[in-house]
């Protein structure tokens, strides 16, 4: 591709400074290496902050991208052509949805009948299609992410040695031919013996390392894993800004749903036919919240009974089953049934007495009197049937039913989504009113209650005593007073599951799906919230309920007493006018002309309980009335009477409207008695006009009957401020004549203008719920408003303004309302869903010319198409096409229908994948010729609802730019629309617009960008808000990229970031906000194409001849230059590319930065890590070159990553290394801190260039986040571009960036299949719900609007609750904290394969990269370091846990290395040599046979190539040796037998070895391999005593004293057992090893050079511990300290030697022994004092302070270690027979836990019965032992000193350091018994001394002396006295006395104890003076003791001083006497 010059844009200045504060701000030219200053906030003299900003963060020109595109055009470039091809024109597509039905025909008025305007409108709201903006190529290749991980189960499985268990036992057999295994641990074991493994083919068959390396990279370039990203997950949701959510399409609202059927209704006699209604109440809101639902339970032979009254059945009447839906579900829900039967005389009593009296039982008994029941049932039926009487009720509480299922299902596993009630006590409680919305009716089992029956009685039957009687059986359990009727009635409650077949909606339509067979019906149930639903109307729905309440006839003397009522809807006066529009009840009829109220008997002022449901219809007139009329009915047939069974009593009636308004709410009406006079409809009952002849009333014209109405419509407004704005609207638009009528009053023409203007503004005052219901109609209506200016009485009224003000406060109103949901972007969600698939352009075409002088006015407020500024050759043929077409002047005819769909739809769009739907009539119509564009004489919404944002002021302006949102996804879509009717060939996307509507889009966005900067300067706490206009602004910019000239879109972008960097707003919350704005932008799905990557040179550039071109770095030729410039953010780059100049500005700035917890820095690295992972996914860069070329745009990040390394964190490897300062190769040989393993040592921090760490680290997550960036950047840039620019680089970034790779090497490290990471786990979810959400994420994410079609559907999707996706952020170390116990095997499993995958790729990123180094090495001239550099990079990752396909590869590029740089390595490198052949080493041992075939290759290579200089030879030698022993006194689990399996396979090497069978290579390598053999058999001992550390300990002690004459192998011993007592936590003996290792190399330093500085040998180190002098060097003429390969370690080193001390003195500090800390130091200071490295000596200094600071807090509450004495006896013992040691265990540790112990360790060993313990203290006598036994004793000793010590130990660590001689005491007495009284109580003390002073290198020491005396009784007294007295001293003697303490030490001195106290001793000895003169001395010893013991004891008395007196004084008179 052709790397375009830049003369394209000469015009374009560097950097543009627009605003006057830029100058004012001081400027920073940031440096290249990311050595920006840290941005502290300067105060200025006024006080305010003054942010310093750098101008490397000023935002730059853009380039004009479609002036770019047009030239690149012309120039004709056929590559560039072809990309461009892929240059979307435009990508917005506006497309008709048609609304889904639930219903199988859409719910509309009856046909013929011609609407009121605003019912039309309504209507027509509810059934037009949806008009939705999608965008065409959203989501491109996004889908991929749902499917990753399916395309994941494909990958194949990695093997890592870490998860393979290799089998012991089978691994074993068939190592040698001989089966025995008795050999395997003999030293002189046969190597020839044994099977060798698969060699590495070819490994010396090539021509030339070129051909060597072009092997290795195809075999690495194959089966790698082509999406980097697909292995690892996308960023938390959390993170993406960028997805706008799609909002839910609007529904009908449901609350929970539940379905209740009935089962069985069960009397005990069956009589009569009964029917039934049900509907469900809330007793806490007394309120009915169903309507009702009729069924009834009747056989055949009982319906056959009324077959004269039902003339047919609908199958919709044979219901039995409802489904309920309650919005706001509670416990206080009663599901009340009432039974009626046929009206029949008597009471209710009378009628339910058989049913009392005859049981079922009897049945056979009472046949008569049930027939003659039935046949006089049978009568009354015949007579009677139309009329009802109510019979009895039943009650259920639903939440209980449901409860009761819970309760019996806890055990089962399935009710765990079933009814939450968290934490709500069981019983209904009164707390319930804080919990509401805590139900959830789903998922529960169905639940089956059963119910009693209740007689109704005859004066309780209205709601009001209903409620009374719920809330009695609520608080009592007993029903009191009511009479139960036998039988039961049984219901089934249950969820409502997802398909209801025969389902009816409350109208009566069938619900989708209709089955096909003709099941049972089931009814919807119309419900009545208890409280407010705020979702706005979406169906027609127009339904009265009338509820008659009572009739009071009381009063007058008729005869009247079985009352009902008729009613019926009537149209006109005739009877015939009834129409059919009552709802039918059970088995009959679906509608119904008149219905009739049941009745009571004999009752005069009876109440009702009835529901009458009515259709209304929707073009209600003044003739539309409810007649309602009054009847006694007779129930018994008098003898001479046929006539009817009903007597009038008279009529009133109700006309529906009042003053055209629908008549609801309660009424009161009198009564007529004679006929109804003429024309009485148009007037109400109480206000009829006098009549001629006067009508009678009954009792003077008093209301007597009370009713209620209540309507349930989506047309009938309910609200008077509304109502009155729709009736003007109409008015307005309609053919009106004046004066209007609104209710009462009259409006007049000239009026007209002030009405409408104060409906629009009282508009807000409005209540919220109608204000919701009718939501889309009054947005509409307003949004035509502004657009229709009008001419009233021939002035203008321009009603814009006050429209759109009106438009702001509803916006406002729904915003501030609690009740209203938000998105998490702030979006109120009803508005949001209006704007995306509601509005449409508002249809002010039919221009409107009244009657009424009222007409729409001709001319715009602007026309654009007459400004000659938009003018261009495309623009004015498009104007010439138009005028010869048609005369602007004349609107064109449209339909009723919405003119903007008419334009879409006739123009057909003729786009791919447009959807096009709508009603039938649109199509046909008349198509205009303007209909690809517009009139001149229309104004253009999108550029009035501009100005209008623009000229608006005070709270109004204000609420438009808080709620900037709506208005500008408001101008959005007008402006889609608008785009898609221009005909888009002939105008050019920069004239699409007017340069007016641009102006003000500038404004609006300058505006909003200055709201958001006053926020943030300002207030503080509205940092929320400011954040979410801020996206809001975002999403605007990226929608207007699709819609305008992208140049004048990327100005405006322009000047936002430069307008917010201009406030004095803090660094951290700019780029933050910066930052989300970019992401936004940046999700654009052609934001590739925007930051014209195609124009990105994706190759090098040729150089001429690279070899000659880089022979010196002086000599870089230009080309160079401009591939090194290519890493950078240069200023070129920025206006290029733009948007990505602006995110990586963002990023590097960002790093650069120091915030408070790296928020700031996480941000920007998710918002490009996301990018990235976005372009890896997406489809439409699959293909190499098109990812080249991508990459190529990232490059300068991977400079920027480079930069940052010293902020990334990867505590999660064992990386987490002591950083260093300086430069990049200063210090080589740094030493790890000590919690290291050596191996680690070794692997190091490679290179040392890491500064301490700074402030903003970033987390581990967000480092690996950044370090995937790097990684995908490197694997998909052009190879030779990366190569050419690693051969430019200088030495310090190069070894940065080895760096780097190290760094990435540990963060991406497979953790093995147990915890494998979050890696995995995310990008493989559980749930079904979770991958939805993925896919939410990134397909309705990217693009903000995403897969609309999907949404349309409406499926909820839950945003933002990815609970099982968060993870810590705050962990250092970045680990799975997904509970692991809900996932499946093989879950696990396939995370495991996901995550080593991942590491594999990663690695093999860096090998490539490494290799690519290497290869540049010999154009370059400084290939030592760089080697170097790459080999520790190499031995890193092989430190870390590999798959066998990496390690494959890896060791092919170590292979290489050798055959390429090997003299180099081993004579340069020798110490990275060391760590290469303890790695291989390590390898050889591996159970994987890959990796062992692989390690043995590479070991015999090192070998082969060091041959040719024997000096490395024999270095080599030395190196592998020690790498095994090191390897073998490490780790517990070395698998001997594959490392002798090992050694055969190099042995076969060798021999086979062709070229060096001339030479002594072979025979050498056989006698290495010999002394590598013998090594290994000692690790064979150790393992036989793994489990017994002290013996453990020994044999490695023996170990190195065998190697004694050999440092390098002595020292490396000296380190295992360091390691071993450190993992046991004996850290003094780890210590003290690491002291010995110290002396020895102390010792051969002090051999090579004569410092003064350095310790003078082992001598030096006498003061740390006596033990040290074993160190002192064989003599010279043994060993020489310069022969090759002697002492050449790392540690044999003046650093090596400092490192070693310093680990041991962290180690003495964990032991506790501070004092140890110091003597240590004494020897490091003055080296380093010498080396002046402060840094250091600062360091030092400060630890030291800490060790003493220990001393001084800690010093007496130290736990040393205790000792016992430990005797071996029995030939079982082998070596240890009747050997005595001393052990040494930790602080507190009593004689049974050792004796238990080692008890089980011998008792495993033996066999049980073998061991026995010796429990006491005295000598062992061999010849009472049995010989098959082994025996133990095990006696607790104390550190002995005699006085003389005692004067130098006087602190409690020098009574603990250096012990040599340890004492026991055995008490006897001369009868031989152990105890006897105190005068002839002996005691034995024995002295042992050992071998090596205490602490030592191991924990044990043999016992090599031993002494004992007796002391007599009296001396015996003498020294407890002592001890007393001592413990007196001490209590007293404390700063601060324990009283606990003191009362301890003197109830023990005082009282009479056990042991028996002073008092004994003083009766026992003092008594009277001995006889013998030898016992004088004694005598007086004793009183002494006891003189000073009573002073002692006094003192202590006196600080305690509650103490027993009583006692005090007994003792004071007893000892007086003596």
């Amino acid at each position: 591709f052709c790397f375009l010059p830049h003369p394209l844009h000469p015009r374009l200045p560097l950097s543009h400074l627009r605003h006057s504060s830029a100058e004012i701000r001081k400027h920073f030219s940031g440096t290249s290496h990311g050595s920006l200053p840290h941005h502290r906030h300067s105060h200025s003299a006024s006080g305010s902050f003054c942010f310093n900003i750098p101008q490397s963060y000023e935002a730059v020109e853009p380039v004009d991208l479609d002036e770019f595109l047009m030239s690149q055009l012309r120039s004709g470039d056929a590559e560039l052509m072809q990309e461009l091809g892929e240059f979307p024109d435009d990508d917005l597509e506006v497309e008709l949805v048609e609304r889904e039905c639930r219903t199988i025909r859409p719910s509309v008025p009856e046909e013929g009948v011609e609407l009121d305007p605003h019912v039309r409108d309504c209507v027509q709201s509810y059934t037009q299609p949806w008009l939705v903006v999608s965008r065409r190529t959203q989501g491109y290749g996004w889908i991929a992410y749902s499917e990753r991980t399916d395309a994941n189960r494909l990958l194949q499985r990695q093997m890592f040695e870490s998860d393979v268990q290799p089998d012991k036992q089978e691994q074993l057999v068939k190592l040698c031919d001989d089966t025995t295994r008795t050999t395997l641990t003999c030293s002189d074991f046969n190597l020839r013996a044994l099977q060798p493994d698969r060699r590495v083919e070819n490994l010396l068959r090539f021509s030339s390392p070129e051909e060597l390396d072009r092997f290795n990279l195809e075999a690495r370039n194959s089966n790698r894993y082509g999406e980097l990203f697909g292995l690892y997950p996308p960023i938390d949701e959390e993170d993406a800004v960028a997805i706008r959510p799609i909002p839910d399409c609007p529904k009908e609202h449901f609350g929970q749903r539940i379905l209740v059927r009935c089962q069985t209704i069960k009397f005990d006699i069956e009589i009569e036919p009964l029917f039934a209604t049900m509907a469900l109440y809330d007793l806490k809101e007394k309120k009915k919240i169903s309507e009702n639902f009729h069924f009834d339970i009747n056989s055949d032979q009982m319906k056959g009974f009324l077959r004269v009254h039902t003339p047919r059945t609908d199958a919709s009447t044979l219901a039995r089953s409802a489904v309920f839906s309650i919005s706001y579900p509670s416990p206080d829900i009663y599901l009340v049934i009432k039974i009626e039967k046929v009206l029949q005389q008597g009471e209710i009593g009378d009628c339910a007495e058989p049913y009392m009296v005859l049981k079922e039982s009897d049945a056979a008994k009472n046949r008569e009197k049930l027939e003659k029941l039935r046949n006089q049932a049978e009568g009354f039926c015949q007579r009677l049937g139309r009329y009802r009487m109510p019979f009895a009720f039943a009650t259920v509480n639903i939440m209980s039913a449901i409860n009761s299922t819970l309760e019996r299902d806890t055990s089962d596993t399935d009710s765990k989504g079933t009814m939450e009630k968290k934490g709500l006590p069981r019983r209904n409680s009164d707390r319930f009113s804080v919990m509401e919305d805590n139900y959830i009716l789903s998922g529960f089992k169905p639940a089956v209650p059963m119910c009693t029956f209740i007689k109704q009685e005859g004066e309780r039957l209205s709601d009001e005593d209903l409620f009374k009687f719920l809330a009695e059986i609520k608080r009592s359990s007993n029903q009191r007073r009511v009479k139960i009727i036998p039988g039961y009635l049984k219901l089934e409650v249950s969820p409502v599951p997802e398909m209801v077949p025969g389902c009816l909606s409350p109208e009566l339509i069938p619900v989708k799906p209709v089955s096909e067979k003709n099941p049972r019906a089931v009814k919807e149930v119309l419900e009545f919230p208890s409280s407010e639903v705020y979702v706005p109307h979406n169906i027609y729905r127009n339904l009265l309920y009338v509820y008659p309440l009572r009739l009071n006839l009381t009063n007058r003397l008729t005869s009247a007493r079985n009352i009902t009522v008729k009613i019926q809807f009537m149209s006109g006066e005739d009877p015939s006018c009834a129409m059919p529009v009552i709802f039918g009840k059970s088995s009959g009829p679906e509608f119904l002309q008149e219905v009739y109220t049941p009745v009571t008997y004999h009752n005069r002022s009876p109440d009702f309980y009835d529901e009458i449901k009515i259709r209304l219809p929707a073009r209600l007139t003044e003739k539309h009335h409810l007649l309602l009329t009054f009847y006694h009915i007779s129930c018994q047939q008098k003898q001479n009477q046929t006539g009817s069974v009903e007597s009038l009593i008279g009529y009133s009636w109700l006309p529906m409207l009042n003053n055209d308004r629908l008549q609801t709410g309660q009424q009161c009406l009198p009564i007529i008695l004679d006929k109804l006079p003429v024309n009485y409809s148009l007037h109400s009952p109480e206000k009829l006009p006098a009549q001629v002849p006067p009508v009678k009333w009954m009792e003077n014209h008093k209301g007597l009957f009370n009713l209620e109405l209540q309507a349930v419509s989506s047309v009938q407004t309910q609200d008077s401020h509304l109502e009155r704005f729709f009736t003007l609207c109409h008015a307005l638009e309609g053919k009106t004549t004046f004066p209007i009528r609104v209710r009462d009053e009259k409006i007049s023409e000239n009026m007209f203008e002030h009405e409408l203007k104060l409906s629009i503004i009282s508009l807000s005052s409005s209540g919220l719920e109608p204000l919701v219901l009718f939501l889309h109609q009054v947005l509409d209506k307003l949004f035509r408003l502004i657009m229709q200016p009008m001419v009233i009485a021939g002035q203008t009224a321009n009603l814009a303004q006050i429209a759109f003000e009106s438009v702001v406060s509803v916006v406002n109103s729904l915003h501030n309302s609690q009740e209203l949901a938000k998105d998490h972007q702030g979006r109120n969600c009803l508005l949001a869903t209006y704007l995306y698939f509601v509005f449409r352009l508002p249809d002010t075409q039919h221009e409107i010319h009244t009657t009424g002088g009222l007409m729409a006015h001709p001319e715009s407020r602007y026309s654009t198409l007459t400004r000659a500024t938009a003018n261009t050759v495309g623009f004015m043929l498009l104007q010439s096409r138009i005028r010869s077409t048609s005369n602007p002047d004349i609107p064109a005819p449209q339909s009723p229908e919405d003119t903007e769909v008419t334009n879409i739809l006739g123009k057909g769009l003729n786009l791919p994948g447009s959807r096009m739907t709508a009603a039938g009539n649109v199509s046909n119509t008349s198509q205009s010729s303007t209909g690809s564009t517009r009139p001149t004489n229309r104004k253009l919404f999108h550029e009035e609802l501009a100005l209008q944002m623009v000229v608006s002021t005070g709270v109004c302006r204000e609420n438009v730019y808080k709620y900037a949102w709506f208005f500008f996804e408001l101008l959005v879509k007008s402006m889609s629309q608008h785009v898609s009717q221009l005909d888009k060939k002939a105008v050019p996307r920069r004239n699409r617009f007017s340069d007016r509507f641009k102006d003000d889009i500038t404004t609006i966005v300058n505006v909003v960008t200055a709201e958001i900067g006053n926020i943030l300067v300002k207030q503080q706490k509205e940092l929320e808000q400011a954040e979410k206009v801020n996206i809001s602004l975002a999403f605007f910019l990226y929608d207007l990229m699709s819609l305008m000239d992208r140049g004048f879109v990327f100005q405006l972008v322009k000047n936002y970031c430069n307008q917010m960097a201009a406030k004095s707003v803090n660094m951290s919350t700019l780029i933050s906000m910066r930052l989300e704005f970019l992401r936004v932008l940046c999700s654009h799905e052609h934001y590739l194409n925007l930051s014209l990557f195609f124009s990105s040179p994706a190759s090098a550039p040729a150089s001429p001849s690279p070899s000659t071109s880089s022979q010196t770095s002086s000599s870089c030729s230009f080309q160079d230059h401009k591939i090194t410039a290519m890493f950078d953010l240069s200023q070129d780059f920025k206006q290029r590319h733009y948007l990505t100049g602006l995110l990586l500005t963002e990023l590097s700035t960002a790093l650069d930065m120091e915030s408070e917890g790296g928020r700031v820095q996480q941000k920007a690295i998710s918002a490009t890590y996301s990018l990235l992972c976005a372009h890896d996914l997406d489809q439409r860069c699959a293909r190499p070159e098109v990812k080249a070329k991508i990459a190529a745009l990232y490059l300068p990040l991977v400079g920027i990553i480079i930069d940052s390394i010293n902020y990334l964190d990867f505590t999660g490897t064992a990386l987490h290394k002591s950083r260093k300062s300086g430069g990049p190769e200063e210090d080589p040989d740094s030493i790890t801190p000590i919690n290291q393993s050596v191996a680690m040592a070794i692997a190091g921090n490679p290179f040392n260039t890491l500064t301490g760490k700074t402030t903003n680290m970033l987390t581990a997550e967000t480092s690996r986040n950044l370090l995937m960036c790097f990684l995908w950047i490197i694997k998909n840039a052009d190879q030779n571009l990366v190569q050419r620019w690693t051969v430019d680089m200088p030495l310090s970034q190069l070894s940065r960036l080895l760096e780097l790779l190290t760094i990435c090497i540990s963060c991406f490290e497979y953790r093995g299949k147990q915890s494998s990471d979050k890696v995995s786990t995310q990008a493989l979810q559980k749930s079904q719900q979770a991958k939805v959400r993925l896919e939410e994420a990134l397909l309705g994410g990217i693009g903000a609007r995403g897969q609309m079609m999907k949404r349309v559907g409406g499926n909820d999707r839950t945003l933002g609750q990815r609970e099982n996706l968060r993870w810590r952020k705050d962990l250092t170390q970045w680990r799975q904290t997904n509970d692991r116990q809900d996932k499946s095997k093989a879950e696990l499993d396939q995370e495991a394969i996901i995550s080593g995958n991942l590491a594999t790729e990663t690695n093999l990123i860096v090998l490539d990269l490494l290799e690519m180094i290497v290869q540049a090495v010999p154009l370059a001239d400084c290939k030592d370091n760089v080697v170097g550099g790459v080999l520790k990079v190499l031995l890193h990752s092989l430190t870390c846990n590999q798959s066998t396909t990496f390690l494959s590869h890896c060791f092919s590029t170590l292979r290489a290395l050798i055959v390429k740089f090997g003299d180099l390595l081993f004579e340069e490198e020798a110490e990275q040599c060391a760590d290469l052949c303890q790695k291989v080493l390590h390898y050889c041992s591996s159970c994987v046979d890959g990796n062992r075939s692989q390690a043995c290759a590479t070991l015999y290579l090192i070998m082969r190539y060091s041959y040719s200089s024997a000096s490395n030879f024999s270095r080599v030698k030395m190196q592998v040796t020690m790498s095994l022993a090191s390897l073998v006194g490490k780790s517990s689990d070395i698998h001997e037998e594959y490392l002798r399996r090992s050694f055969r396979t190099i042995l076969l090497y060798a021999e086979e070895d062709t070229e060096m069978q001339s030479t002594q290579l072979p025979s050498q390598v056989d006698e290495l391999l010999r002394n590598l053999n013998s090594i290994l058999s000692d690790t064979v001992k150790m393992k036989e005593f793994q489990k017994d550390p002290e013996m453990l300990m020994d044999l490695m002690y023996r170990i190195a004293k065998g190697y004694q004459t050999s440092p390098d192998l002595r020292l490396t011993w000296l380190q295992n057992m360091a390691e071993k007592h450190n993992s046991r936590k004996c850290f003094t003996e780890s210590a003290m090893c690491l002291v010995h290792a110290a002396a020895l190399v102390a010792e051969y330093l002090s051999m090579l050079e004569d410092h003064k500085y350095l310790p003078v040998g082992s001598v030096t180190f006498q003061s740390i511990s006596p033990n040290v002098l074993e160190e002192s060097a064989v003599s010279d003429d043994i060993l020489s300290p310069d022969e090759d390969g002697v002492c050449s370690g790392r540690y044999f080193t003046e650093n090596g030697l400092v490192g070693l001390l310093e680990q041991a003195a962290e180690l003495f500090s964990n032991g506790g022994l501070y004092e140890a800390v110091n003597e240590v130091y004494k020897v490091i200071v003055p080296i380093l004092e010498a080396h002046r490295d402060f840094r250091r000596l600062a360091s030092t200094h400060d630890k030291l302070q800490r060790a003493f600071e220990n001393i001084i807090q800690k010093g007496h509450k130290r736990m040393f270690g205790t000792y016992f004495r430990v005797g071996f006896y029995g030939s079982k013992f082998g070596d240890l027979d009747e050997q005595e040691f001393i052990y040494k265990e930790p602080g507190i540790t009593h004689l049974p836990e050792i004796s238990h112990r080692l008890e089980n360790f011998y008792s495993q060993c033996f066999g049980d019965g073998v061991l026995e313990m010796i429990k006491d203290s005295t000598p062992v006598d061999r010849k009472k032992l049995n010989l098959n036994k082994a025996y133990i004793q095990i006696t607790f000793v104390e550190p002995y000193f005699d006085d003389y010590e005692m004067k130098d130990r006087l602190t409690n660590f020098e009574k603990n350091f250096n012990l040599r001689r340890f004492m026991y005491t055995t008490p006897f007495t001369k009868s031989g018994r152990p105890r006897g009284e105190l005068s002839e109580q002996y005691k034995r003390k024995t002295i042992l001394t050992t071998m090596h002073a205490f602490p030592y290198i191991k924990t044990r020491i043999n016992v090599i002396q031993k002494e004992e005396f007796d002391l007599t009784p009296i001396e015996v007294a003498i020294e407890d006295m002592q001890k007393k007295t001592r413990e007196l001293a001490e209590a007293t003697h404390r700063e601060k006395p324990d009283a606990v303490m003191l009362q301890m030490v003197l109830q023990g001195s005082v009282t009479a104890t056990v042991n028996q106290g002073p008092l004994e001793v003083a009766q026992v000895f003092l008594n009277e003076i001995p006889a013998d003169p030898k016992l004088f001395r004694h005598h007086n010893k004793l009183r002494l003791c006891f003189k000073e013991f009573i002073l002692r004891e006094h003192k202590c008395t006196l600080q305690k001083s509650e103490g027993s007196l009583s006692f005090k004084f007994q003792l004071r008179n007893k000892t007086m006497k003596y």
